[in-house]
């Protein structure tokens, strides 16, 4: 089945980009569309009937050069098991969404039958990503990395006459390749300390990395810090964290189930994916775990502040994806990978549905994307609001407080926020809080400002607005459901007692010691539950056993669970204050907003220009590459060489072509006279240089 999945939709991709002329272009579409709901079918059945267990399928030699010798092979554990149905079922229900969004788009026409060339380019998408998440050792992974970021590419720059979908496509391509700069340095790294680049040979040599000093940029660093920063320098890049964020945002100028299906649950997750594989190295790189916790605070914190002031629909839950990751960042960072992936997992659901409702509205207000022409939507698009409601409830983190009942964002995202308190960082806590308050005004905002109210903008578009095709709200409602039951239904294998979590993702874990009355180890207090050690919190599990690695001295998992009440209520308060706000501005007093801008106007530009990244990022790096390509052209190819060497060139070489030319006087005795004089030269050389020896 774990073949199946992985290179059907790499069939699916042929069938559809270069078959289509056979079988035509909606037979192509079918083909593809049915292969992704058959992989999503065969995921499910993995991922429900997986055993924790690691296993691995060898399908065939894939390099062997020196001592790099590497298999393809089918990596499957928990790890791959999640990741197999995130992405195999958001890519099915985004490829279905397609056959509606898609068949009114002949106003971005691009050459005959470019539907089957955009379904070609899902299926490609999907089979890069699933070879990314499947992989056995760092170089497949690397090559899914890639294959995801070509597709990205492709996906993104969609609508190849429109000139600011081609910046953005270009510009997402650049980005990346400064993370995967970094990502191939770590690889490198690893294979020059390891001589290898299979997972289990790196995570068995993981204790040895912390003990080895490596020389890097002229000074020396301890091996396992500097390669655990450098593959997160590579995935700040995929997964759009502060400082290499910048290319999120513009991607929306791809179709909208492009962005469903790129920055909802599959490649802007793979960074995440990346530092929970790697979590055996992480666990010994202390430093590098405390950057991600805090990048990942910041981009929480950040994405959210410009997500208060976005107007376009799509820009709104792309910042709110960033400020998500950031979120997974942070339980990445303080080592409890489980909750990192919990999220993940919930978010596939409700943050793939808010961005096809944001399709279904657009389809519906024929291709509108401000906010502020919108308004009174619900009684339109009655199925699109009700959807777009769910995920608002679970982004928001609705749900009964101080219990794990709720929407799945309140499960998970909550999880994040009790297990930074319980790592003692109290900062990131905060700021994960203030994010969680921002998070709850944006996303209401945008319901408020799209479904409530009175029609704003063209008055002919209200009129004409109209409900989606099955197609579309058929996926809508599947992700509906995902987005209230996921939290809930898989709390105990994420974030359940430690041993419960560690036997789901195949940690070994040691039967609880007893003592002398005969009660159970693992029912003592937090204070002997520390001191107990491996008899309470399970055997000290080797790196590379199990989906996940969580170190021995890390009881974060453990701690989370007995934070004080204050600390499990703030994210519901949070979001409680968020609610009030945006319901204040734009329900009861919808002139408070403009009003706000007008006074704080440094701020709210502040915040509408994003923090002004661009225009910094354009100032040191475009204007400064084209100042330089200024220089060497005027002064370098036009003063030195053009002036100089051609003018020499064009002085001297004439010259002594003239001056060689007149030696060519073609009378035979001219030549012999010279022929004779050369000669008495070269005898009276050699004499005079055999007299002196």
């Amino acid at each position: 089945m774990e073949t199946v999945i992985l290179l059907a939709p790499l069939a699916g991709a042929i069938i559809c980009g270069f078959g289509w002329r056979l079988i035509g272009e909606q037979a192509g579409m079918v083909i593809a569309t049915a292969i992704l709901f058959l992989c999503m079918l065969l995921s499910w059945i993995v991922f429900l009937g997986h055993d924790g267990e690691t296993s691995r399928i060898v399908l065939m030699r894939f390099i062997d050069s020196g001592t790099l010798s590497t298999d393809w092979a089918i990596r499957l554990d928990r790890l791959t098991a999640i990741m197999l149905v995130v992405v195999t079922t958001v890519s099915a229900l985004v490829h279905l969404y397609s056959f509606g969004y898609m068949a009114h788009d002949d106003n971005w026409r691009h050459g005959e039958h470019y539907r089957a060339r955009f379904f070609a380019y899902l299926s490609f998408f999907t089979f890069a990503m699933l070879a990314l998440v499947t992989s056995d050792n760092l170089v497949q992974m690397f090559f899914g990395w890639e294959g995801v970021g070509v597709a990205s590419y492709l996906l993104i720059g969609f609508y190849w006459r429109k000139g600011s979908a081609n910046a953005a496509a270009i510009k997402a391509f650049v980005v990346n390749r400064i993370g995967d700069f970094g990502f191939a340095l770590g690889i490198f790294a690893l294979f020059y300390l390891t001589d290898a680049v299979s997972f289990d040979v790196i995570f068995g040599a993981a204790p040895r990395l912390a003990e080895t000093e490596i020389a890097f940029l002229w000074t020396s660093w301890n091996a396992a810090e500097l390669i655990a920063f450098l593959l997160f320098v590579g995935a700040m890049g995929k997964s759009a964290q502060l400082f290499l964020h910048t290319w999120l945002p513009d991607a929306m100028e791809g179709p909208t189930p492009v962005s469903a299906l790129i920055h909802a649950a599959t490649m802007v997750t793979a960074g995440v994916f990346l530092v929970c594989r790697m979590s055996p190295v992480m666990e010994f790189a202390p430093g590098a775990t405390a950057f991600i916790t805090w990048i990942g605070a910041a981009t929480a914190f950040f994405a959210a502040t410009v997500g208060l002031v976005q107007n376009d629909i799509k820009r709104v839950i792309a910042y709110s994806t960033c400020s998500q990751l950031g979120y997974m960042f942070v339980a990445a960072g303080v080592g409890v990978y489980s909750v990192a992936m919990f999220h993940l997992f919930t978010h596939a659901f409700f943050k793939a549905m808010l961005f096809l409702g944001a399709g279904s509205v657009i389809h519906g207000m024929h291709h509108e994307q401000d906010m502020r022409n919108y308004g009174g939507l619900r009684h339109k698009l009655p199925w699109t609001f009700a959807a777009m409601l769910v995920g608002t409830l679970a982004i928001t983190g609705v749900g009964i407080p101080l219990t794990q009942y709720g929407f799945a964002g309140f499960v998970s995202k909550d999880a994040i926020i009790e297990s930074a308190f319980a790592a003692g960082e109290l900062p990131v806590f905060w700021l994960l809080v203030a994010g969680a308050a921002m998070t709850s005004f944006y996303s209401w905002r945008l319901m408020f400002m799209t479904f409530w109210g009175s029609p704003r903008g063209d008055h002919h578009t209200h009129e004409h607005a109209h409900e989606s095709p099955r197609t579309m709200l058929m996926p809508l409602a599947v992700l509906a459901a995902g987005s209230v039951l996921a939290g809930m239904v898989w709390y105990n294998s994420f974030f359940g007692k430690e041993e419960t979590v560690k036997a789901w993702f195949g940690i070994p874990v040691a039967e609880a010691a007893t003592d002398a009355s005969g009660d159970a180890a693992g029912h003592a207090p937090a204070a002997e539950a520390h001191a107990g050690g491996d008899a309470v919190h399970g055997a000290a599990a080797l790196p590379g056993e199990g989906a996940i690695y969580i170190g021995p001295d890390n009881h974060v998992l453990h701690d989370a669970h007995y934070v004080p009440a204050w600390v499990r209520a703030a994210p519901f308060v949070a979001m409680l204050l968020g609610l009030a706000v945006a319901f204040q501005f734009y329900i009861r007093r919808p002139d408070w907003p403009a009003a706000l801008a007008r006074n704080q106007r440094p701020l709210y530009l502040f915040l509408l220009n994003k923090w002004y990244f661009d225009e910094i990022y354009d100032f040191l790096f475009v204007r400064s590459a084209r100042a330089i390509g200024r220089l060497l052209w005027k002064k370098g190819d036009g003063a030195v060489i053009d002036g100089s060497i051609n003018g020499l060139a064009m002085g001297v070489v004439p010259f002594m072509t003239r001056l060689a030319a007149r030696a060519q006087s073609g009378y035979v005795f001219h030549y012999a006279f010279a022929m004779v004089l050369g000669i008495a030269i070269l005898v009276t050389w050699m004499t005079l240089s055999a007299g002196g020896n």
